[in-house]
């Protein structure tokens, strides 16, 4: 059976890790990323809420991808964390968690329903999550490009970003 309360919590979870990620990385380009990833989880925790009070709900369009390519396409080498801010890799592990769980709920709740617009709804929300891993994806590319740039500036050739 489709637990939405279950499903809303996890929305909610989501969203104040992402903003606690942005307070936390105000000085660097995750910020921008963290704040558009917790509205889509904002916004996702909505949905399900009108659902669950059979009030209608709209699947906006899917962006958070190009959004977070648009802010770091203009960055050049991305910038590490100054200390005392959470490792980006953490925060991308810690990320990733939470959408791969999104993603297996979503999938076993969209097997589970009973009617096209339930299975529409839920196929939106695995999408969404999905978007959110591949921007974690490129974001761990980049901060993987930029260490290694860090690490190894003296050292031969370096691919173009």
């Amino acid at each position: 059976m489709v637990d939405l309360n279950f499903a809303i919590n996890m929305e909610n979870e989501g969203e104040k890790y992402y903003m606690d990620q942005a307070e936390k990385n105000k000085d660097n380009a995750l910020y921008t990323v963290c704040l558009s990833l917790a509205n889509d989880e904002k916004r996702h925790a909505q949905i399900l809420i009108n659902k669950m009070n059979q009030m209608p709900y709209v699947l906006g369009p899917m962006d958070t991808l190009k959004q977070a390519k648009d802010v770091f396409e203009g960055l050049g080498d991305m910038k590490l964390p100054q200390k005392g801010t959470l490792n980006q890799f953490d925060f991308y592990r810690m990320a990733v968690d939470i959408e791969q769980k999104s993603i297996a709920l979503y999938t076993e709740y969209k097997a589970q329903s009973q009617n096209e617009k339930e299975k529409e709804l839920f196929d939106y929300l695995i999408k969404q999550e999905k978007q959110h891993f591949e921007t974690l994806d490129e974001i761990s590319r980049m901060i993987r490009q930029s260490m290694e740039l860090f690490e190894n500036a003296e050292f031969g050739l370096r691919p173009e970003y």
